[in-house]
């Protein structure tokens, strides 16, 4: 690892390599990456994995509620240009994903790991990061998540005092508070386009006020902080005020926001922010997220959405109506039960394009459109949609579940 001596113990070893034979026996049953269950196994038989094999890593954490597994992999490109890399880019995202992870990168320098936000702390406490990156913190999987602002206040008590460097969008006020117990905190003007978890300050409770790109609160003063990167329509402007082109094949808004954050977590690691987005342009789709498929003789655009925030940045990278739309959501244990949140989407966004929709809560989908007065169909099954499709290319937006199921029926 990174040219150090060995840091594995013998029982070390042996959970590696158990973890990595349980993994295959998974893979080869046709149960997925066997990323979780290998790691599981491994942390069974030494619960220090994951600490020992980050030792000699420079580790970036990178949390959030969207984002997160397009993020990890743009710092990943990015830090390639300083040495191997290794991270879950399949986006298992818990301990077991993890230690899985980087049980495969012994030879690597860095290590880039997205951590589901309810593990943040725990998963800093082991790894001992160089750089921790958050993004965003909004109403996601109602029915286990807490609710944001406890979710803001286990970062802000977990990453206390860290001696990480924190690279935090100044934009969204609950991340703002969580990392304002850190001592060393980067700023980042990311923007933040969904804003309805954050009309009340995290701090005091009183209600903030937001004139423009600005918030604060006018109870107890807690403000938005000054910024020393910021995504300015398609560059970034760095602390030195230098704008750098940002060029990315990911579609979007939020990809731009994603890529600026990106680029100053590479200035951490020492790599310029040329270098670092000219290598975030190689990345042409995360985990088959923003693919374009070919099936039955039509173009599909893959687009995961999981949450009301999510749904609102992709119904803004949708080509122009008449593009048809398929919806497609799921309520299983990977994505929440409770379907309330469609509550929270604005579909009236969809006006104007013909509208599809799947999965197994269809019907909840359908009740929530038909109060947006928008024009849909129900269907049965992604091939029967997409023959109801007019011509040209169809936009499909699915929940997290429901986009593993229409990854495997087009082959993805």
């Amino acid at each position: 690892m990174a040219g150090n001596s060995d840091p594995l113990t013998p029982r070390a070893k042996l959970a590696v390599t158990a973890g990595k034979a349980v993994a295959a026996a998974s893979r080869a049953a046709g149960r997925g990456s066997g990323s979780v269950i290998g790691g599981r196994v491994a942390l069974k038989l030494d619960p220090d994995l994951l600490a020992r094999l980050a030792q000699n890593l420079d580790v970036t954490l990178v949390s959030a509620t969207n984002g997160k597994t397009t993020t990890t992999r743009l710092i990943a490109e990015a830090l390639k240009a300083a040495g191997p890399v290794v991270s879950n880019a399949l986006g298992a995202n818990m301990p077991a994903g993890i230690t899985s992870a980087l049980a495969g990168g012994s030879e690597s320098k860095f290590g880039v790991i997205e951590v589901d936000e309810k593990y943040l702390a725990g998963v800093a406490r082991d790894t001992d990061p160089k750089c921790i990156a958050l993004l965003n913190l909004s109403r996601d999987q109602l029915d286990r998540a807490a609710e944001t602002r406890m979710l803001a206040e286990n970062w802000r008590e977990g990453l206390a005092g860290t001696k990480a460097v924190i690279v935090a969008n100044c934009d969204d006020p609950l991340v703002v508070w969580a990392a304002s117990s850190s001592p060393n905190v980067i700023w980042v003007a990311a923007g933040q386009m969904w804003k309805d978890d954050a009309w009340s300050c995290p701090s005091c409770g009183g209600v903030m006020q937001r004139p423009g790109d600005d918030w604060f609160c006018g109870e107890c003063g807690f403000r938005r902080p000054t910024p020393s990167w910021v995504l300015s329509g398609d560059h970034v402007l760095d602390p030195h005020g230098s704008a750098w082109p940002i060029h990315l094949q990911l579609p979007g808004r939020a990809n731009k926001a994603n890529a600026a954050s990106s680029a100053a977590v590479a200035a951490v690691f020492g790599v310029p922010p040329q270098v670092a987005l000219e290598r975030m342009y190689q990345v042409q789709a995360v985990a088959g997220r923003y693919d374009v498929v070919q099936f039955q003789g039509r173009d599909l655009r893959l687009l995961l959405a999981k949450n009301p925030a999510g749904w609102l940045e992709t119904f803004s990278l949708i080509d122009p109506p008449p593009a048809p739309v398929i919806l497609s959501v799921n309520a299983r244990g990977a994505d929440g039960t409770d379907t309330s949140w469609l509550w929270d989407v604005d579909y009236t966004r969809l006006t104007g394009h013909p509208i599809f929709v799947l999965g197994d809560r269809k019907l909840d989908l359908a009740v929530r459109l038909e109060v947006a007065n928008q024009h849909f169909q129900v269907c049965d099954s992604l091939d029967q949609a997409v023959q109801m499709c007019p011509p040209g290319r169809i936009e499909v937006i699915a929940n997290y579940t429901a986009f593993q199921d229409l990854r495997r029926r087009v082959g993805n």
